[in-house]
């Protein structure tokens, strides 16, 4: 099994760590989630400014990097072309990086914001409408994709330019921690990473299993039940766990490509069948609404709200800093994944490319599947918030799919669409959370290390689900991305410094392209 490559103080502290966490919730749930809801409030409210000013200096700092002579960089030699081409690649990060909960949020995530606007605006009003279009817009753009692509950046150039054979955050820190990376310090950022995408993904399967199942009852009848969704769990993992056996270019590759063009093809069914001039109007106003409002949107907190005449809305901690810290605990593992497909593309072309492709395919899914479900709202063809105070908000995203005409085959291809999503999400996971505990990766991680992991992502929410507290790991999740704050400080950090040296050594500053290899650099990683 060549479990001489396994870093097994890694591998064996994650799993110490997971169950040190999930046997408490499972033996005192209420008691566990308590604790932990206690600790959620106390980190997003008096911190929730640090996850706001690490997205935005993200964003500005990745374009710096973008336009710079850091941009020129190749990840790889002069002889490597592309990996994979820019379709394959697109799918690859997209669905890596965003999963299952773009149907649901997408869907749905208006709804939320039209009954609870930000600003201080009176719920439901004409001047909330705007907003429920664009604000989603916003928290899935391209401040998310920054906080995703910050970590690719030395990941990425560790692995093709320096040509290490680890994909580790805790080898992307070296160039600022020098030796103190091989201390008990750097397993504990692997592990913080670890369980941090674990909880994200606990997350991500909340949102999505009953949406899932909620579509295959609309179906067959099927009620659903605790049942139900433990079988639709193992339908994914099973799925997800066969791609990731099968490696990036067999498995994660197809399943991206299916993804991407069964999305596509829903995506133009719901604007071509629905209202299309309502839709394309919209859209193009949230975009403008967005592009008006970025930095106050992504600065915005309630500083007054404490003092005498100012109301407490909470939106920010529920929305912004709940998304920014959920970005984060997925941000190192979507930026390995981003880095380790990457090969043969420039810095610039990196980042524009994760930025761009990935903004403009959210922006497609909340323009159409969202102004759908607005647009029903707005007119009265169907009650959609009435709809889902009654029944929930898995219910309601299938109940805004019967409008549609044809409406049962397009809410199997919905279901169909939402499980591959979570499959494409989890397999990439598996993959990344299997080269992390490798001390070593040639190509891929070990198969059996892979297929692991693949099982280890599931069981952990099945479990929490069957005691009813999927919620409390969702919490976990955004708590463990607090530390992860400070590991994102260190990989940008350690970008400019490695990359300065780098070209320093090469007296490269100039060109259309910076070829650095192994023997043109010096060697100081201290």
């Amino acid at each position: 099994m060549k479990s001489h490559l396994i870093d097994w103080r890694t591998f064996v502290s994650s799993l110490i760590l997971l169950l040190l966490v999930c046997i408490p919730l499972i033996i005192y749930p209420e008691t566990g989630a308590t604790v932990i809801n206690a600790a959620n409030d106390f980190m997003t409210s008096n911190f929730g400014f640090l996850y706001l000013a690490l997205g935005i200096i993200s964003f500005i700092f990745l374009i710096f990097v973008a336009f710079s002579k850091f941009g020129n960089i190749k990840l790889g030699s002069k002889t490597d072309d592309k990996e994979f081409g820019t379709f394959s690649w697109a799918a690859m990060l997209f669905a890596a990086g965003i999963g299952s909960s773009i149907l649901y949020w997408g869907m749905i995530e208006w709804a939320f914001y039209y009954q609870g606007p930000p600003f201080g605006i009176t719920p439901e009003s004409d001047a909330a409408i705007p907003w429920a279009s664009s604000y989603g817009i916003f928290h899935w753009g391209p401040i998310a994709w920054a906080i995703y692509t910050l970590p690719a950046l030395p990941i990425a150039y560790f692995y093709y330019v320096r040509r290490t054979s680890v994909l580790k955050i805790s080898e992307a820190v070296r160039p600022v921690l020098g030796r103190w990376v091989d201390t008990p310090l750097g397993v504990i950022i692997d592990v913080l990473f670890i369980f941090g995408l674990l909880g994200g993904a606990g997350t991500t399967l909340a949102l999505g299993t009953p949406m899932i199942a909620e579509g295959i009852n609309n179906l067959t009848g099927i009620p659903v039940t605790l049942g139900l969704k433990a079988v639709v769990m193992l339908i994914c993992t099973l799925i997800f766990a066969i791609s990731a056996y099968s490696g990036l270019a067999k498995g994660i590759k197809v399943l991206s490509d299916v993804n991407l063009w069964l999305a596509i093809f829903v995506l133009i069914f719901i604007f071509i069948f629905g209202p299309t001039l309502f839709i394309m109007e919209t859209t193009f106003t949230s975009i403008g609404q967005v592009a008006d409002n970025f930095f106050r949107m992504a600065t915005w907190l309630e500083p007054l709200a404490n003092l005498s005449g100012f109301e407490e809305t909470k939106f920010p901690e529920t929305w912004t800093v709940f998304y920014w810290a959920w970005w984060v605990v997925y941000a190192p593992f979507v930026g390995l994944f981003v880095a380790r497909i990457s090969r043969g593309r420039t810095i610039r072309e990196m980042i524009l490319g994760t930025m761009i492709y990935g903004t403009f395919g959210s922006i497609l899914f909340f323009g159409i599947l969202g102004n759908f479900g607005l647009y029903l709202q707005l007119t009265g063809q169907f009650d959609v918030l009435g709809f889902m105070s009654d029944n929930g908000a898995p219910a309601a995203i299938i109940a805004i799919l019967e409008q549609l005409p044809m409406a049962n085959i397009m809410i199997g291809l919905f279901t169909i669409l939402a499980i591959i999503f979570l499959a494409t999400t989890f397999d990439s996971s598996s993959f990344i959370l299997a080269a992390v505990v490798q001390k070593k990766i040639q190509s891929e991680p070990l198969r059996w290390n892979r297929l692991f992991w693949a099982f280890t992502l599931c069981l952990l929410p099945l479990v929490l689900m069957f005691v009813g507290d999927l919620q409390t790991l969702q919490t976990a999740s955004i708590v463990a991305a607090f530390p992860v704050i400070f590991i994102m400080a260190l990989l940008g950090w350690s970008f400019i410094r490695a990359a300065n040296q780098d070209i320093r050594s090469s007296k490269q500053y100039r060109g259309e392209t910076i070829h650095l290899t192994k023997t043109d650099r010096s060697d100081d990683n201290e």
